[in-house]
């Protein structure tokens, strides 16, 4: 029974993820300006011999950054803070399952409508590339997807975790936009903005990527997309110096780190006050 009512609540969580408005409009958004990214690249390429997927591949890598987060942050902003809003969450407590089983429930199945969600926007994309000849690595492809998925993954447990610390979905959403607009904007633009105010150094500079998901995602995508970390600048340059064959594991325990603290902070919050009352 117990086994029966999670799978069930895992199912229920994921139909209600792909049915939101919300997750909607974001897809339709990303796959429209993915499908004209995929197709203006590969036009370029045939009229002045530019690699199509290399040029796609890197405003595709801009589209990820802004919409992926956003879509992350506010699915998991919604998913508690909306149950205890409607006074469902109420109801969840007295099945056969313990209140863990419930946040692992959604949490399972919102990283499954998110998988889907991009699944569909990066098929679509890809088989652009693929039927415009601009698809000529699909390994590069799918690693980019993977890394991309897990920067989703990241940012859906941050969403968990402000969920979990309140009872309304407006504040919910409204701390989620604030962390989407300081992941994006504060992150790249304000760290270049600090190293030329106190002038730090390029290691500085590579340390503080920790310190945002976004700019480690953006680190990872170039790695695995075969470019030059040089594009990157000295932060870039300083990578390639210091960490070397370690790169892509460092940044990948990076963005593994950001994941489990923000999971493990959500379910904490969670497991203290499931229903968040007073």
């Amino acid at each position: 029974m117990k086994t029966f009512s999670f799978q069930a609540l895992v199912a229920k969580e994921f139909r209600e993820a792909v049915r939101s408005r919300w997750l909607l409009g974001l897809i339709a958004v990303f796959c429209f300006l993915a499908f004209g990214l995929s197709w203006i690249g590969t036009a370029a390429s045939t009229i002045r011999g530019y690699s199509g997927f290399g040029r796609t591949s890197a405003a595709l890598v801009n589209l990820v950054l802004l919409i992926v987060p956003l879509m992350g942050l506010t699915m998991g902003a919604f998913s508690l803070a909306g149950e205890r809003e409607r006074r469902t969450l109420d109801l969840l407590l007295v099945l056969p399952l313990r209140p863990a089983h419930i946040f692992w429930a959604k949490a399972l199945g919102l990283g499954a409508a998110l998988t889907a969600a991009l699944s569909a926007a990066f098929g679509l994309s890809g088989l652009t590339l693929a039927f415009r000849g601009g698809l000529r690595d699909g390994g590069l492809y799918l690693a980019f997807f993977s890394a991309t998925l897990l920067l989703a993954f990241c940012t859906m447990s941050l969403g968990l975790w402000i969920s979990a610390l309140n009872r309304r979905i407006a504040p919910a959403i409204g701390i989620a936009l604030v962390a989407w607009f300081g992941f994006v904007l504060g992150g790249d633009l304000g760290f270049l903005g600090m190293s030329a105010a106190v002038r730090l150094s390029p290691e500085a500079l590579l340390a503080t990527a920790w310190l945002n998901p976004l700019s480690l995602y953006r680190l990872l995508a170039v790695d695995v997309l075969g470019a030059h970390l040089d594009m990157l600048g000295p932060a870039g340059l300083c990578a390639q110096d210091l960490l070397g064959p370690r790169f892509r594991a460092c940044v990948l325990a990076g963005l593994g780190g950001w994941f489990f603290a923000a999971l493990s902070l959500a379910y904490l919050s969670y497991h203290r006050h499931p229903l968040r009352e007073g």
